[in-house]
């Protein structure tokens, strides 16, 4: 098998949902955001996905960029990547190479600012994004998380509303990798530019 037996498709939510048991979040399959979805498929089977979202929260542009709300056109982030093992491991630098093209792809479709992606120091340290020539701007803020006690004595984070009252503990959520590639010149990240 080579390179030359895959190609890239848009693709649905439904079709990239069996595909997220590979992924380090597979317990939340069902509820990441969908959006700019790039299939990559093998033989007509999809065995990939790069899901290209919106910023998540107009904060983030503003941290990074100095943007206001209404200034967010064309900042994206790359809110899920996955591949199939089996394909990961038979075809080399095939992640990369879907990466880049999926980039592309959006560019040519999407008017392209800037693309932000995260690499959760739990799972991974961006080799991926630093093979496609993505800026790398350090380690997310330090934060934490409430995860409530359920009946049965376990924790379970607690997504939204206040937790006042509720029994439970604050953890501290893992710091994210941060990696950036800007297309538009006149963008000037506020970050630091680090090594990594």
């Amino acid at each position: 098998m080579s390179k030359d037996d895959y190609s890239i498709f848009l693709t649905t939510k439904q079709q990239i949902v069996p595909l997220m048991d590979f992924h380090y979040l597979s317990k939340e399959a069902v509820t990441f955001r969908s959006g700019f979805n790039v299939g990559l498929f093998c033989q007509d089977k999809l065995v990939g996905a790069c899901i290209f979202t919106g910023f998540p929260v107009p904060e983030l542009a503003k941290g990074c960029f100095g943007l206001e709300r209404n200034e967010q056109d064309g900042l994206f982030e790359l809110s899920r990547f996955v591949l199939h093992p089996q394909h990961q491991q038979k075809e080399h630098n095939l992640a990369s190479w879907f990466l880049a093209r999926s980039v592309r792809f959006l560019i040519r479709q999407q008017p392209v600012r800037a693309v932000l992606s995260y690499a959760d120091t739990a799972h991974h340290n961006g080799t991926l994004y630093k093979a496609c020539n993505f800026d790398y701007y350090g380690l997310s803020d330090k934060k934490s998380d409430f995860w409530f006690r359920q009946k049965d004595g376990s924790f379970k984070k607690h997504s939204r509303g206040t937790t006042k009252g509720l029994d439970g503990e604050w953890r501290p959520r893992s710091r994210k990798h941060r990696f950036l590639k800007v297309f538009d010149k006149n963008l000037k990240c506020l970050w630091n530019k680090e090594v990594n």
